[in-house]
């Protein structure tokens, strides 16, 4: 290449870099705002539907005792279905157990080599399951499914703010999503045998990710309110009975095929004309992960996923159903793992330029900077890292008050790094489609990791670097 082309290829990399920046802000403050505007709605009434929560287990033994005591004393006339998917442990016989002294508790067993094919395989055995269960008089336009991970704890009131008017009180409503909170958020020793400084960078993790579900996750879903493109998540979902019959109608069942098969579902219910929901009202607890190296695969599960939703962009603007703007919505979600991949060119080519002139010339740099090159520099710094920043104080605001200005600035700033793992995991997802590869793997549970040989007293974990080049090398 010579030097005129390689200065238009560097010139046209720090225009898409910055197209690509200024777009995000503006897409950051459209969030915002109805996020900063949200009001509370009135509950409405439980009774008035029929519940059954689906509760996926692979190997749970540590915690699906206490969710089905749980999710039983709190929601009474809920039925619940313990999905055990071929467990090695105690799942089975613990679920059998409570299913054989309550008959609202209701055990599917899955076996090879049928079993561990995914938690939609997962999902739909359990449907198929109830519909076998339910009599031929049921009205399952009143029947509500709720999807429920094997250590999430819905909150008292979740099933009356989905009854409520705007929810599913609103038979047009197919689905509704509810806000996913970190149960283990304040743990500030998540390793209890490790170092202050590997327990302080835990809790950080731990934070961040109450953070980024509570706030920019939110404002994204509440903003999806207005575009009708409300996407479902794995833990808090429900979905009208009636509105998976028309899904299971279209495709021979309602959960399909993707890694991501929850938001496949509500790109399913969508294209069948349903309405999906959110609310934040109430909310599902659910355990954050303290460590790097699950909390990269299980994002690099979950970019994988969306990058095969991309099957359907074309059915999305074609369809009848759904609008532009939901169409709209929803593309740039698909196709933001591809986006991270351009980004990872395309962002440093700024600081790079800069960094090679101040090479060939730092007096030369420097005079420029003195009279106002810094003006463009601070640019940069506010459009790169203002919009991430955002969210710490609206985190403060809206979610946890009792956090400092100061702490919440940073926990902003912190976030700002968070992201930068979605651009490993969108290169690791990307791999494992070129290379063929979609099994699907649980994300560990944090007790039986700790419990696993070398994390308890053992040596101090690997470095995030090492952790990060482990991970890139086996995709």
């Amino acid at each position: 290449m010579n030097s005129s082309a390689g200065q238009v290829a560097i010139a046209l990399a720090q225009a898409v870099a910055l197209l690509m920046s200024v777009a995000f802000i503006v897409y950051a403050m459209i969030i915002a705002i109805p996020f900063v505007r949200y009001r509370t709605n009135r509950p409405g009434d439980a009774r008035n539907l029929a519940w059954h929560l689906f509760v996926p287990a692979l190997n749970e033994e540590r915690v699906i005792g206490e969710t089905i005591d749980y999710l039983r004393a709190t929601f009474p006339a809920a039925h619940v279905w313990v999905i055990d998917d071929d467990s090695d442990d105690r799942t089975a016989p613990i679920a059998y157990a409570r299913g054989a002294a309550d008959p609202m508790t209701h055990l599917v067993s899955r076996r090879h080599p049928d079993a561990r094919t995914g938690k939609g395989d997962a999902l739909n055995a359990a449907y198929w399951a109830l519909n076998g269960w339910l009599p031929a008089s049921a009205d399952r336009r009143r029947t509500v499914v709720g999807v429920v991970d094997a250590d999430g704890r819905p909150a008292p009131n979740c099933l009356d703010v989905c009854a409520s008017g705007g929810l599913f009180g609103d038979l047009a409503v197919g689905s509704v999503q509810v806000m996913v909170r970190m149960l283990n958020r304040d743990d500030h020793r998540p390793f209890p045998s490790r170092s202050r400084f590997v327990n302080v960078l835990g809790h950080i993790l731990l934070r961040l990710q109450d953070l980024e579900f509570r706030v920019p996750i939110s404002a994204i879903q509440i903003t999806r309110r207005i575009s009708r493109s409300v996407g479902l998540g794995g833990n808090g979902q429900f979905t009208r009975l009636s509105a998976l019959d028309t899904v299971a109608d279209s495709g021979g069942r309602p959960w399909r095929g993707a890694l991501l098969d929850d938001y496949e579902l509500s790109l399913h219910l969508m294209l069948t004309g349903h309405r999906n929901e959110y609310t934040q009202d109430t909310y599902v607890d659910q355990e954050a992960l303290p460590d790097l190296r699950r909390l990269v695969r299980q994002r690099t599960r979950w970019g994988q996923g969306t990058m095969q939703c991309g099957v359907y962009l074309r059915r999305l603007w074609t369809s009848r159903h759904v609008s532009t703007l939901g169409a709209l919505e929803a593309s740039y979600y698909l196709i933001q793992p591809w986006l991270q991949l351009v980004g990872t060119f395309v962002y440093p080519v700024p600081a790079l330029v800069f960094l090679a002139n101040y090479v060939a010339g730092p007096a030369a740099m420097r005079a420029w900077i003195g009279q106002g090159g810094w003006m463009i520099v601070v640019f940069y710094l506010v459009v790169g890292l203002g919009p991430f920043i955002l969210w710490g104080p609206l985190y403060r605001r809206r979610c946890e008050p009792q956090i400092g200005m100061v702490r919440a600035i940073g926990l902003g700033l912190g976030y700002s790094f968070y992201v930068l793992i979605f651009y490993i995991t969108s290169w690791r997802a990307f791999c494992r489609i070129m290379s063929h590869r979609s099994e699907w793997f649980k994300t560990r549970r944090n007790a039986e990791f700790l419990a696993e040989p070398g994390l308890d007293g053992q040596p101090e974990p690997v470095g995030g670097l090492q952790v990060i080049a482990e991970l890139m090398g086996e995709h």
